[in-house]
C-alpha cells in the first residue's frame, strides 16, 4: 500500500471554531535574538558616547594652522582665515599625500591686500605694524635675518583673496601674462619671482579642497533653501493625506484618476523637454556631447546641452510606453485590484488611526538616522593632531612624526637645523584610533539593523490591526476598541525578538551590498575583466536576495501578528500559504502594488514640477521669492527623494492593508468552507472580488450571507 504523498507546500489549515483573530494568549518569541539586539543597542550607545567624547566636528569645517588650532574658533575667533607663509611650497607632491603644505601657516583676521617683503616693511613703522599681523608671534626688535631664520614671519606678502577661509594670491591676466596683484613679478626679499610660479602651489591646495568646496556650497544651499524644502515636503504630506482620504471614500474613481494623471504628468515632462531641446538648436555650444563635456560640479551646465534634454525625452518616453502597455495588458486585473482597494479602504475606515501611524514610524527613523549621522561625524573626527618634520631640503628625519613642545631641543632639530615640527593631519596610534574603522563599521551595521527594525515594527503593528478587522465576524461588535495600540503593544511585548531576527537578516545582506559597492568603486580603474564580471554577478545576486528577504519578512510579520509564532515558523507558514495561492499573488496582490506605485509617482511628479519651477527661477512668479543658490538641483533632488519617502510612508498603509487582507483571505479559504457551520470571515465584497480569480474554488456563501442565513434560521 502506497503511502499518501505529502503536499509540496505543506498541509492546508484546518477549521478551528475557537479562532477569532490575532491570538491574545501568546508568549515571547525569539528570545535569544531579543537579548542580542538589546546588547547590540547598549553597545551602540556606548560607541556613541565614546565618539562624542573623542570627536570634534570642527576638524572637517574649519582650517587648521601649523599648531593644530582652528581658525575662527576659541581664542582665534577673530582670526577666521588661514595664511600660508610661502604658497609655492604647496607645489610639493607631498601636499597631495599628507594634505598639508610644508610651510608655516597662521590664522589671520584678514587676508593681505598689499604685496611687500619683510625687508622693506621692517624699515617703515606703519608697514611693519601691518606686516606683524601675519607673523606666528611678535618678533619684537629682532633683525630681519634672525626673524627669517626662526621663521617667525613670512619672507613676503602677496595680495590675496579669501577662498574657503584660506588666503590665496589674487591671480589675474594681462593678455597672456599671469599677474598677481596687477604685477607680473614680485619679490621674496632676495629674488624676483614670476607670478606664474604661484600657480602650482595654488593648484595643489585647490585639489585638496575641491571636495570640501563642493560640500560647502551644497551645505550653503541647504542653509538658504531649507525653509522652502520643508514647505515642499509639507505639500507632499498634504497631497499624500488628500489622496489617502479620497481613496477611503472614492477608491474606484481615485485609482483611475491617479493612473490618468501619471500618464498626463509624464506626457507633460516629455513635451517640456522637447521644447527645451528645440529651443537650444541654434544656441552656441549646445551641440557638444556629454562625453566631451565630462564631469562638471555645476550641474546647471548640463541643462544648456541638447543631449541632456534628449536623454530626458528618451527616458520619459520609455517610462510612458511601459506604463501604457502595462495598463493595456492589465486592464482586467486592474478592475479587480480596484475592488480590492475598496475593501482596503473599508478596513482603514475601521482603523482610521493607521493613516497617521507613518508619522510615528518617520519619527523613529529620524532618530535612527540622526544618531547614525552624528556618530559617523564624531567618529571621523575623533583622531588626534599628528605633527611631522618639514624641511626645505631633504634630511634624515624629514616626514617623521615629532612633538612640537620639545622639538627645538630634540636630536631631530640638531640633525636638521632648518627643519620645523608642523601640524600634518589628524590620526593617532592609540588602541582606540587603531580600531576606529571597526567602530565605523559597527555604526553602519547597527544603523541598518535599527532602521529595518523600525520598519518591521510598523509593518507588524499595521498587520495586527488589519487582521483584527478581517477576523472580526461582526465588524461593528467584534473589533477591539484600539486595534492599532493593541497591536503595537503585542509587537513590542512579545515579538521584539522576531522583529530583531528578521531585520538582522536583512541588515546583513544590505551591509554586504554596501561592501560590494565599495569594492566596485575601488576597482573602477582595474583592468581585470573577470573580477569586474564576478563582482557584477555578486551585486545582482545580493540585490535579488535582499528583495526576497524583504518579501518573506513582510509576510512573516503578518503571520507573527496573527498567530504569535516565532519568526522562522511564521516565515515558513506564510511562504507555503502564498505558494498554495501563487496565481492570486502574482495577478492580484502585485497589481495593487503597481497601482500604489503610480500614486507615489504622481505625488513625486507634482511636487517635483513645483520644486523645479520654484528653485530654478524659470517662472516669473517665483523670481523674487526663490533663494539664490549655487546648485539649484540640490533642493530639487532633496525634495524629490523626500517626497517619495513621504508618499511611500503613507501609501505603505494601503499596501500593508492589502497584503494582510490577502493573506487572511487565503487562510480563510483553507479554514472555512462558507457553510453555516464553517462560515467565511471575508466580507461579501472581498468574496466577490477575489473569487473572480480563475483558480478559486466555488464557495457557497460569504460572511454576510451566512449571518443573514443564521438570523433567518433563528427567526424560523
Amino acid at each position: 500500500m502506497d503511502m499518501e504523498e505529502k503536499p509540496k507546500y505543506g498541509e492546508p489549515r484546518k477549521f478551528d471554531p475557537s479562532f477569532k483573530g490575532p491570538i491574545q494568549n501568546r508568549g515571547c518569541t525569539d528570545i535569544v535574538c531579543c537579548i542580542i539586539f538589546i546588547i547590540a543597542i547598549v553597545g551602540y550607545l556606548a560607541v556613541g558616547i565614546l565618539a562624542w567624547t573623542h570627536g570634534d566636528p570642527r576638524k572637517v569645517i574649519y582650517p587648521t594652522d601649523s599648531m593644530g588650532q582652528f581658525c575662527g574658533q576659541g581664542k582665534l575667533e577673530k582670526q577666521p582665515f588661514l595664511f600660508y607663509f610661502n604658497m609655492m611650497k604647496c607645489a610639493s607632491p607631498m601636499v597631495l599625500l599628507e594634505f598639508q603644505c610644508p610651510t608655516p601657516q597662521v590664522c589671520v583676521q584678514t587676508c593681505p591686500n598689499r604685496t611687500m617683503t619683510l625687508i622693506t616693511a621692517i624699515s617703515k613703522p606703519q608697514d611693519w605694524e601691518y606686516y606683524k599681523s601675519y607673523c606666528k608671534e611678535d618678533p619684537g626688535h629682532k633683525a630681519a635675518a634672525q626673524i627669517l631664520k626662526e621663521k617667525l614671519c613670512p619672507a613676503y606678502l602677496v595680495s590675496s583673496n579669501p577662498f574657503l577661509q584660506r588666503c590665496f594670491p589674487s591671480m589675474g591676466k594681462k593678455g597672456e601674462v599671469i599677474t598677481v596683484g596687477d604685477q607680473e613679478k614680485f619679490s621674496d626679499g632676495v629674488n624676483e619671482l614670476d607670478a606664474k610660479d604661484l600657480m602650482a602651489g595654488m593648484k595643489n591646495a585647490s585639489i585638496v579642497m575641491e571636495g570640501r568646496q563642493v560640500a560647502m556650497k551644497i551645505f550653503e544651499d541647504y542653509t538658504k533653501s531649507w525653509y522652502w524644502i520643508l514647505i515642499c515636503l509639507l505639500i507632499a504630506v498634504v497631497l499624500s493625506l488628500i489622496f489617502i482620504v479620497l481613496l477611503r471614500f472614492l477608491a474606484g474613481v481615485m485609482v483611475w484618476v491617479m493612473i490618468l494623471m501619471v500618464v498626463a504628468v509624464i506626457a507633460y515632462g516629455i513635451a517640456h523637454c522637447s521644447i527645451k531641446y528645440v529651443s537650444l538648436k541654434d544656441t552656441p555650444g549646445s551641440n557638444i556631447t556629454l562625453q566631451q563635456l565630462g564631469f562638471q560640479p555645476d550641474f546647471a551646465v548640463y541643462l544648456h546641452i541638447r543631449q541632456t534634454w534628449l536623454a530626458f525625452i528618451i527616458i520619459l518616453a520609455i517610462l510612458e510606453l511601459i506604463i501604457i502597455l502595462l495598463l493595456i495588458f492589465l486592464r482586467n486585473r486592474i478592475r479587480v485590484a480596484v475592488e480590492l482597494m475598496k475593501e482596503a479602504s473599508r478596513a482603514i475606515g475601521y482603523v482610521m488611526s493607521s493613516l497617521v501611524f507613518p508619522i510615528f514610524t518617520f519619527f523613529l527613523l529620524a532618530i535612527v538616522i540622526a544618531f547614525w549621522g552624528v556618530n559617523a561625524v564624531f567618529l571621523s573626527t575623533s583622531s588626534e593632531p599628528v605633527y611631522k618634520v618639514f624641511n626645505e631640503t631633504e634630511c634624515v628625519h624629514s616626514r617623521e612624526t615629532c612633538n612640537p613642545e620639545n622639538f627645538t631641543s630634540s636630536s631631530m632639530k640638531s640633525d636638521c637645523p632648518h627643519s620645523q615640527c608642523l601640524f600634518a593631519f589628524y590620526g593617532g596610534e592609540t588602541p582606540y584610533h587603531k580600531y576606529l574603522i571597526l567602530l565605523q563599521f559597527y555604526n553602519v551595521f547597527l544603523f541598518f539593523w535599527c532602521a529595518n527594525f523600525v520598519t518591521a515594527l510598523g509593518q507588524m503593528t499595521l498587520a495586527g490591526a488589519f487582521a483584527s478587522y478581517y477576523w472580526a465576524f461582526d465588524k461593528s461588535k467584534d473589533m477591539p476598541a484600539f486595534p492599532l495600540c493593541a497591536s503595537l503593544g503585542r509587537s513590542l511585548r512579545y515579538h521584539t525578538g522576531s522583529l530583531a531576527f528578521g531585520s538582522l537578516l536583512l541588515a546583513i545582506v544590505q551591509v554586504i551590498r554596501v561592501l560590494l559597492e565599495y569594492i566596485d568603486h575601488k576597482l573602477k580603474g582595474a583592468e581585470n575583466k573577470f573580477a569586474k564580471f564576478l563582482l557584477c554577478c555578486l551585486k545582482c545576486c545580493f540585490w535579488c536576495l535582499e528583495k526576497f528577504i524583504k518579501f518573506i519578512n513582510r509576510n512573516a510579520y503578518i503571520m507573527v501578528a496573527i498567530y504569535g509564532k516565532n519568526f522562522c515558523r511564521s516565515a515558513r507558514d506564510a511562504f507555503f500559504l502564498l505558494m498554495r495561492n501563487v496565481v492570486r499573488v502574482v495577478v492580484l496582490d502585485k497589481v495593487t502594488d503597481f497601482i500604489l506605485f503610480l500614486g507615489k509617482l504622481l505625488i513625486v511628479g507634482l511636487v517635483g514640477i513645483f520644486a523645479f519651477f520654484f528653485f530654478s527661477g524659470q517662472t516669473d512668479a517665483f523670481k523674487g521669492t526663490a533663494p539664490s543658490l549655487h546648485y539649484y538641483w540640490v533642493p530639487i533632488l532633496t525634495v524629490l527623494v523626500c517626497s517619495y519617502l513621504i508618499a511611500h510612508g503613507f501609501f505603505s498603509v494601503y499596501a500593508m492593508c492589502v497584503d494582510t487582507l490577502f493573506l487572511c483571505f487565503c487562510d480563510d479559504l483553507e479554514r472555512n468552507d462558507g457553510s453555516a457551520a464553517q462560515p467565511f470571515f471575508m466580507t461579501a465584497g472581498l468574496h466577490d472580488v477575489l473569487m473572480k480569480d480563475p483558480d478559486a474554488a466555488p464557495t457557497p456563501a460569504s460572511r454576510e450571507e451566512t449571518m443573514q442565513l443564521t438570523a433567518t434560521e433563528k427567526m424560523d
